[in-house]
């Protein structure tokens, strides 16, 4: 059976809802949707990434192991905001990417929520 290495946020909803930050099992690793405060899609979209990037370091990984991000949105029409944060960070990684509107996501404050797959 292949090792299984656990990260939690400290999120009191990890408890709650059960279920890890990321999980990595053999060399692929699952960061959960993650979501972040901010005033508006683009920072939302900075601070998840930064909280996803912790997650994979503490599995020995980074951002350039990520193979795919799925990212959901409550207001496609502000899709570039996202996109520029996006490509901040994975202008030259070039993950596989899936970006798609959603009616809600867990808090009308939440904008935007992005998973993460890598492969080390």
């Amino acid at each position: 059976m292949k090792e299984v290495k656990k990260v939690s946020s400290g999120a009191e909803w990890e408890d709650i809802v059960g279920y890890s930050r990321a999980v990595k099992v053999g060399n692929v690793i699952e960061v959960a949707g993650t979501t972040a405060p901010g005033a508006n899609e683009y920072e939302q979209t900075i601070a998840i990434i930064k909280i996803a990037e912790k997650a994979l370091k503490e599995l020995d990984a980074d951002l350039s192991n990520v193979v795919r991000t799925r990212i959901y949105c409550t207001n496609i029409t502000n899709w570039e905001n996202i996109g520029k944060a996006h490509g901040e960070f994975f202008k030259e990684i070039k993950p596989a990417a899936t970006m798609v509107e959603v009616s809600k996501l867990i808090s009308p404050d939440i904008l935007v929520e992005i998973e993460f797959s890598a492969i080390v």
